[in-house]
């Protein structure tokens, strides 16, 4: 089960993803929009991931907490992902 301290991590980890990212756009402005690109495609796929999940979790008549958990699921790895990767430089 999932604390209120676990969407607060997700949140603060997404903010940093975000800074690194952006900071990592003004250095290189020539592949900026390729990476911008990248960017809104990978979440288009987590999204789209995490609402399949939940749909599945909610016809399986699972609790709310566990049906959103679901949803967020896909993006929560791809943020943790994106902040390893980012904070190596990469």
């Amino acid at each position: 089960m999932r604390t209120p301290a676990d969407y607060a991590l997700l949140a603060w980890q997404a903010g940093c993803v975000f800074t690194l990212r952006s900071a990592q756009l003004w250095t290189q402005p020539a592949t900026a929009a390729a990476t911008l690109c990248d960017m809104a495609e990978e979440k288009q796929r987590a999204f789209t991931a995490g609402a399949i999940a939940a749909t599945q979790a909610a016809m399986l008549g699972s609790r709310p907490d566990l049906v959103a958990a679901a949803a967020l699921a896909p993006a929560r790895r791809r943020v943790r992902a994106n902040l390893r990767k980012a904070l190596k430089g990469g």
